[in-house]
C-alpha cells in the first residue's frame, strides 16, 4: 500500500518533488484549527516526518473548525490527529508530543525539524515560540499565523516574508472578540497558507 500511495503521489506531483518532501520533517506546534489542518494537508503531500505537539484534548467546540470526529471527544488531540492522518497517509512517520512547549524544551524537542509551523491560540505561546526558535535555531524557517477570525473577505489573508527564515500568515487584523466568530473557511484559509509556504520552503521556493 505504501509504494502504491507513493506512486498516486509521484504522478500528482512529480517524482522530484514528492522525493524532497519525503525526505523531510515539520514539526507542527499546536494543532488546532490551524495546526490539524497544516498536518494533514502536508501529510497528503507526503512529508516524510511530521512532529505534532499540543497539551489538548478533543472537544465540541473545536469541531466546527477543527479536523478531529464526534467519537474523538475527549481523547488528547495529538493521538487523535495521528489516526486521523494515518488513514489517509499511512506513510508519514508521526511522532506525537502531549504536552506543553517551552523555553526549556524548545532546543531538544524540535532540534530534528527542517522547519517549524507556530499554530498555537495564545500571543503569549506564539512568541516564546519564535524567540525560541531565533535563539536556538537561527537557521531553521519558522512559518507563522496571526489574523483569522471573523466573515471578512478571504483576500485579506496573505503570506508575508518577515525576515529571513520568518513568515507569517493570515490577515494581521482580526482578532477573537465576542461577536466575531472562528469560521473553519477562514480559518482553513490561514492553515493553506502556512502548509504551502512550508512546502515552498522545503523545495527551495522563497517569498521576496
Amino acid at each position: 500500500m505504501k509504494e502504491s500511495m507513493y506512486k498516486a503521489l509521484e504522478l500528482r506531483q512529480g517524482s522530484e518533488l514528492t522525493g524532497k518532501f519525503t525526505r523531510s520533517s515539520v514539526a507542527v506546534c499546536g494543532l488546532g484549527g490551524l495546526g490539524s489542518h497544516v498536518a494533514l494537508a502536508l501529510a497528503r503531500a507526503g512529508i516524510g516526518r511530521l512532529d505534532l505537539f499540543d497539551f489538548d484534548v478533543v472537544d465540541l467546540s473545536n469541531l466546527n473548525r477543527q479536523q478531529y470526529k464526534v467519537s474523538q471527544v475527549g481523547l488528547c488531540k495529538t493521538e487523535a490527529l495521528r489516526e486521523n492522518i494515518l488513514e489517509v497517509a499511512p506513510y508519514c512517520d508521526i511522532r506525537i508530543h502531549t504536552g506543553r512547549l517551552t523555553e526549556e524544551n524548545v532546543p531538544e524537542l524540535l532540534a530534528d525539524a527542517d522547519v517549524v509551523c507556530e499554530a498555537f491560540d495564545r500571543p503569549e505561546e506564539k512568541a516564546m515560540l519564535v524567540d525560541a526558535v531565533t535563539e536556538h535555531f537561527p537557521k531553521k524557517y519558522l512559518v507563522c499565523a496571526s489574523g483569522m477570525a471573523g466573515l471578512f473577505p478571504s483576500n485579506m489573508i496573505r503570506t508575508r516574508r518577515i525576515s529571513r527564515r520568518l513568515y507569517l500568515c493570515g490577515d494581521e487584523v482580526s482578532e477573537l472578540v465576542s461577536g466575531s466568530g472562528l469560521m473553519a473557511s477562514r480559518v482553513m484559509l490561514c492553515a493553506a497558507h502556512q502548509a504551502h509556504m512550508i512546502l515552498r520552503i522545503l523545495v527551495g521556493e522563497l517569498e521576496s
